[in-house]
């Protein structure tokens, strides 16, 4: 079991939306029990931005032929398709900032999103390129969203499933620890529902890494 998970707080391991993904994570692993669990996280909050060279790539007919040897934003890309590739379940641990995304996913999402790597164009529109895998998103927010006529609007989740189908990743789940700025009680009853949906849940194997670039 390899678990690919991208951070996306400012606050790091101390956010709401990390400490949700922590039980994600201990919930795959309890579900594999024997099997060797590997974790890498990714701080999305330190992806700098494509560059130049980046948006030159995505208008040329063709890539270089060796990615490894890509600099800047193209072997950021490079490798963290490989981390997605090499991925059999992928959580993500973010915010909701603004009613959608952080920046810090959205760079994220620019890097990995990426044709001729992660999709094809034809004919028919863009076709993912990468094997479906469970995917797991951890959400907090200081409102709530999804749940009634006094909630905020919500296009994170839309977006995310969208974008993410678009290289292939169909399975998307999402757990939400909602409401947290109404305070501690609040909170607490948040996490407690957050908790038994993901007691709830049938954890699945994910697919087995890809390793060579597509």
């Amino acid at each position: 079991m390899n678990i690919l998970r991208i951070v996306c707080s400012p606050r790091g391991r101390a956010s709401e939306s990390y400490r949700l993904s922590q039980a994600i994570v201990d919930q795959l692993i309890a579900a594999a029990p024997g099997s060797p669990a590997v974790v890498r996280d990714v701080d999305a909050t330190a992806l700098p931005h494509v560059d130049p060279a980046y948006a030159a790539a995505l208008s040329a007919r063709q890539d270089p032929a060796d990615g490894s040897q890509e600099s800047g934003a193209l072997g950021r890309s490079f490798d963290l398709i490989q981390d997605l590739r090499d991925a059999s379940h992928l959580v993500i641990a973010t915010p909701m900032h603004n009613f959608t995304v952080p920046s810090s996913l959205k760079s994220w999402i620019d890097h990995v999103v990426r044709v001729r790597h992660t999709f094809q164009i034809t004919p028919q529109g863009k076709v993912g390129s990468l094997e479906d895998r469970p995917v797991y998103v951890a959400i907090s927010s200081g409102g709530d969203f999804g749940c009634g006529a006094y909630s905020q609007p919500d296009f994170l989740t839309p977006y995310l499933r969208y974008v993410l189908g678009t290289i292939g990743l169909l399975d998307v789940k999402f757990f939400s620890v909602q409401g947290t700025a109404r305070g501690d009680a609040a909170r607490q009853e948040a996490r407690a529902r957050a908790g038994a949906e993901i007691a709830a849940h049938s954890f699945t194997a994910g697919a087995s890494p890809i390793f060579e670039e597509a």
